[in-house]
């Protein structure tokens, strides 16, 4: 059922209001699992840690399987023989999920371009967020989080 409000077109459905009910969860949180490949990983876990304290923006538990995960942060160099396990780790993820690159290896391959590496893990599964850096602070990946959240929120992922 639609209602036209103020010039705004409102669906006051069921189907509409449980979706807004589990995009507000969705958003509220999240459930990361841990893929930390090199040295953005010791940032990614100082982001988890007491002083940083990420768990206050609902990304608490670290998840080792990827079945209880809904967000993939890669952190650091992927190289070619992991981009298999990566992709097939991404895959066991229940929809929907996301994905963060965090560092300018895993965004663009940073300052190693050879064969051996994957040259960002945009081109391994689709990357909703990126964090600059090498190594981005945990300050960043924490604002790449809320970046996330918000657009989870908004429904534009």
């Amino acid at each position: 059922m639609a209602a036209n409000r103020g010039g705004h077109v409102r669906d006051a459905s069921p189907g509409f209001l449980l979706g807004k009910l589990a995009d507000w969860s969705r958003e509220t949180s999240l459930w990361p699992a841990t893929f930390g490949l090199a040295c953005c990983a010791i940032e990614m876990m100082a982001a988890s840690a007491a002083h940083y304290d990420i768990a206050r923006f609902g990304s608490e538990v670290f998840r080792a399987s990827p079945r209880q995960a809904d967000l993939m942060i890669v952190s650091g160099r992927v190289s070619q023989k992991m981009a298999p396990v990566l992709r097939e780790i991404y895959d066991q993820m229940p929809e929907p999920k996301w994905v963060i690159a965090m560092g300018d290896c895993a965004s663009c391959g940073g300052v190693f371009n050879n064969y051996a590496l994957v040259q960002g893990v945009d081109n391994v599964v689709p990357v909703d967020v990126y964090i600059p850096g090498c190594p981005p602070r945990p300050e960043a990946l924490i604002d790449g989080i809320i970046k996330l959240k918000q657009d989870i929120g908004k429904g534009l992922r």
